[in-house]
C-alpha cells in the first residue's frame, strides 16, 4: 500500500510540474552552488600544503559528479575598504578565525557539496590528504546558492560565469537581527546590485549568496578585473550618490562579519595569465 501511494505522489508531483512548468522534475534547472573555504596555514609547510592543494586536492575535488570549477585565492593584507572602521567583527570566540586563503568551487547546485557532505568527501582521502587537511588553521567552510546576481560592464559578455576571475572581494556574515533581513535584501536587490555594481569600472559580477550549511547566513561574491581595478573604482563608489551612502552605512554597520572579513584577494590558481 505504502509504495502504491508513492508512486501515485510522484505520477501526481510530475503532472503538477508539468500543468505549471511544463517541464518534469528531472528537468528543473536549480541554483550554482558554492563551496568555500576560509583557512590560514603555518609558515612551515605551506610550500607542501599549497603544492598538494593545488595538485592533488583541487583536481580530487573536481572529479565530484556536478562540480564544474574551482580556484584558490590568497588575501591582501591590507586592502583599502570604504569609510574603514565601520565593519563589525563577530566577538563570538568559537566564531571561525581563518581569512588568508579562500578555495571557491562551483557546482552546478549547492546539494552537489553534500551528497556526499565536505566531512564525507574528506573522509574518503588517503592518511596523507588528511593530513595535510589538518594543517588548516581557523577553517571555515559554508555552503552556499545564489540569492540575487549581477553582471558589471567587464561581464557583459562572459562566456563561463565559473571561470572565476583574477581578483575578488568577498565577506561572509549575519544580520545583526532577524529584523534586520528585510532592509539587508531591499538593499541589495534596489541599491548594491544593479546601480551600484551592475555600472561599476573592473567589476565582471557580483553574486549574493545565502548559505544552506556553515557559520554565515549570507555573503557577496564581487569578481573583478584586477585588485588595482578594484582599488581604484570600488572603494569610493558611492561618493556620487550621498543618500545610498548613508543607507549603506546604515545597513552595512548592523552586520556582523566573520573574524578577518571581507578579504580582497588575488587567485594564485590556476595562475593568472
Amino acid at each position: 500500500m505504502s509504495s502504491t501511494l508513492t508512486i501515485l505522489n510522484n505520477q501526481n508531483l510530475d503532472a503538477k510540474l508539468h500543468k505549471y512548468t511544463n517541464v518534469s522534475k528531472e528537468k528543473i534547472v536549480m541554483s550554482p552552488g558554492f563551496w568555500i573555504t576560509w583557512c590560514n596555514l603555518p609558515e612551515q609547510g605551506r610550500d607542501e600544503y599549497l603544492a598538494w592543494l593545488h595538485g592533488t586536492y583541487i583536481p580530487k575535488v573536481l572529479a565530484r559528479p556536478g562540480v564544474l570549477s574551482a580556484a584558490h585565492y590568497e588575501s591582501e593584507a591590507k586592502a583599502p575598504m570604504p569609510r574603514a572602521g565601520r565593519l563589525k567583527a563577530s566577538a563570538d570566540p568559537t566564531a571561525p578565525s581563518g581569512d588568508r586563503y579562500i578555495l571557491i568551487v562551483g557546482g552546478k547546485s549547492a546539494h552537489v557539496f553534500v551528497d556526499p557532505t565536505p566531512a564525507e568527501f574528506h573522509a574518503t582521502l588517503s592518511d596523507q590528504d588528511r593530513k595535510m587537511l589538518a594543517m588548516r588553521i581557523g577553517e571555515s567552510s559554508n555552503i552556499m546558492m545564489i540569492q540575487g546576481q549581477v553582471y558589471g560592464p567587464e561581464g557583459k559578455n562572459r562566456v563561463n560565469d565559473m571561470d572565476f576571475s583574477p581578483a575578488i572581494q568577498i565577506g561572509s556574515f549575519n544580520a545583526g537581527s532577524y529584523q534586520d533581513e528585510d532592509e539587508l535584501a531591499a538593499w541589495y536587490a534596489q541599491w548594491r546590485l544593479p546601480r551600484s555594481m551592475g555600472t561599476l569600472p573592473g567589476c565582471i559580477q557580483v553574486r549574493k549568496l545565502v548559505s544552506i550549511s556553515g557559520w554565515a547566513k549570507h555573503a557577496c561574491f564581487y569578481e573583478f578585473t584586477s585588485l588595482a581595478a578594484r582599488n581604484e573604482n570600488f572603494v569610493n563608489h558611492e561618493n556620487f550618490d550621498p543618500a545610498m551612502a548613508e543607507w549603506t552605512d546604515r545597513v552595512v554597520r548592523k552586520l556582523v562579519h566573520a573574524p578577518g572579513l571581507p578579504n580582497v584577494a588575488r587567485r594564485i590558481w590556476p595562475p593568472v595569465k
